[in-house]
């Protein structure tokens, strides 16, 4: 079981929940210091002094003072009014994801919500109760305001959620799975919904894959210069020395690892009138170098904002409370177009690299399109248009949502930063390069079967073989769309990380 005490919590562990396989609980350090906090709100709603988000309302009316015996109504009509998200339901990962972020994030004590609702929540993730959480409604400001209050309301035994194989009313699910509704206290709806928890859930799991595709982009890479008779020398460790680049030598790096021992590679050493390969078999070094940086950078970023008090105001265990703006979202949203970002350029190149294996010009003898029968099959042709589109579509994706801004909350708001839109435009840009990466992937494995009875080296063998675990040699034309996404689902689910294992980034 993973105990979330609001201060250790790192991506590997939200992936984990996210899909089920580790159970949850809060650890007993941080439900002492809970407790200490949580005193402090209530020795505030005993002295009945205006204190936001205790007996104020919120936003442009945080000047209206509220009555003693009307805290908790404040706090249910909060969950109830913030919750105006529409458009289609994240996926249930995602949700997973967020209410483990929300859990841990009241378990760092600055929210000053009793331990029982996070004990309640949790309680809810571990039995696989989920609420139905529209995607679109946040702007990051205040954090994800209207996701977060969809899940507060299934909380409270309201709205809808997903349990098993039902959908329908929050409080029938919650009973049919032997949990119960929590009622909140003062403060309480406002530390369920202030903070970045949504898309930082989004961004996390969206990091992840894309950690995973990073490797997967060099062993496609790897399977295509050799289906290419294409020459490793560029991946001389001297020229990445030269330029000081860390990320371009690590990438290098992983290639030499590849292609050492490559039987096809000797085949053509010499006699080669070619000098120079293109750009995207020779540049990928500086290409997936600057990615790598990049991705090291974003996921920083994203596994700091996993540990950080965003709600608003903090609940010292000195007595205070102080109000800031930690709920507003930039870092993570820049950080999320930061990584659509790499995605494009991985897309992009990785779509020039299926080009050319393709290409009747420049695949070095290959079949026209891999195709057995060039003319009476299609062969590789249309997975080639499919990757022109994906990339592209990621050029799209890549333009930054959070230079964005519109004001909201009568101007009280007033600079805002789109980070769930940046969020949520990452996991498309993710699973385009997925899809990509692997069309790649097949191409350089059909195209290796040409070149045959020569070998390549042990790791581009090995992954051919994994390939082939999931996509049988072509015999024929058949519709290359199930291929594409099981082989793409395959890698996403680590299906490669074996090949480039000692590689840690």
């Amino acid at each position: 079981m993973l105990l979330l005490d609001g201060r250790s919590l790192q991506i590997a562990d939200v992936m984990a929940v996210a899909d089920g396989a580790l159970a949850v609980g809060l650890a007993p350090e941080a439900r002492a210091r809970m407790q200490v906090t949580r005193d402090v709100v209530d020795r505030a709603v005993a002295r009945a002094e205006p204190v936001y988000g205790i007996n104020t309302g919120f936003g442009k009316l945080s000047e209206v003072t509220i009555a003693g015996d009307q805290l908790a109504a404040l706090q249910r009509n909060l969950v109830r009014s913030h919750a105006a998200g529409v458009g289609d339901p994240l996926p249930e990962r995602e949700v997973r994801a967020m209410m483990l972020l929300r859990a841990n994030v009241l378990a760092t004590a600055y929210a000053g919500a009793r331990p029982v609702v996070v004990e309640s929540l949790l309680a809810m993730l571990n039995a696989g109760v989920w609420p139905v959480v529209p995607e679109q409604g946040s702007v990051g400001a205040s954090g994800d305001l209207a996701p977060l209050a969809h899940l507060a309301l299934t909380l409270i035994g309201e709205g809808t959620a997903r349990y098993q194989q039902h959908e329908g009313p929050s409080h029938e699910l919650l009973a049919l799975a032997g949990l119960s509704a929590v009622t909140l206290e003062a403060k309480e709806g406002l530390a369920l919904i202030n903070g970045t928890q949504a898309h930082t859930a989004v961004a996390s799991l969206a990091c992840a894959e894309l950690t995973r595709l990073w490797h997967a982009a060099h062993v496609a890479t790897a399977m295509s210069l050799e289906a290419l008779l294409g020459t490793p020398d560029a991946f001389d460790a001297r020229i990445q020395e030269a330029r000081g680049q860390s990320g371009q030598m690590e990438s290098a790096a992983m290639l030499r690892m590849l292609l050492e021992g490559s039987e096809i590679r000797e085949s053509h050493r010499y006699g080669d009138p070619r000098v120079q390969d293109a750009y995207a078999l020779r540049c990928v070094p500086q290409v997936h170098g600057p990615a790598l940086d990049a991705l090291r950078f974003a996921r920083g970023v994203i596994s700091r904002e996993l540990n950080a008090a965003t709600d608003n105001p903090l609940v010292l265990a000195t007595g205070e409370l102080l109000s800031g703006g930690n709920f507003h979202g930039q870092a993570v949203a820049m950080a999320s177009d930061l990584l659509a970002i790499i995605c494009a350029n991985l897309a992009v190149i990785s779509e020039r690299r299926i080009d050319r294996l393709v290409h009747p010009d420049f695949n070095q003898g290959l079949p026209p399109f891999l195709a057995g029968s060039p003319g009476l099959e299609s062969g590789q042709m249309m997975a080639q248009v499919t990757a022109a589109a994906l990339a592209s579509e990621c050029k799209g994706l890549a333009h930054p949502a959070s230079v964005d801004s519109i004001p909201t909350d009568g101007n009280k708001e007033d600079v805002v930063p789109m980070a769930m839109g940046a969020a949520t435009k990452l996991r498309r840009s993710v699973r385009n390069l997925r899809h990509v990466i692997a069309i790649e992937l097949i191409a350089a494995a059909e195209a290796l079967e040409y070149r045959r009875p020569l070998r390549s080296s042990v790791a581009v063998e090995r992954a051919h073989a994994i390939i082939r675990q999931h996509v049988a040699r072509a015999t024929g034309d058949r519709p290359p769309a199930p291929d594409i996404t099981r082989l793409g689902e395959a890698v996403a689910a680590g299906a490669l990380d074996a090949i480039t294992e000692a590689f840690v980034v």
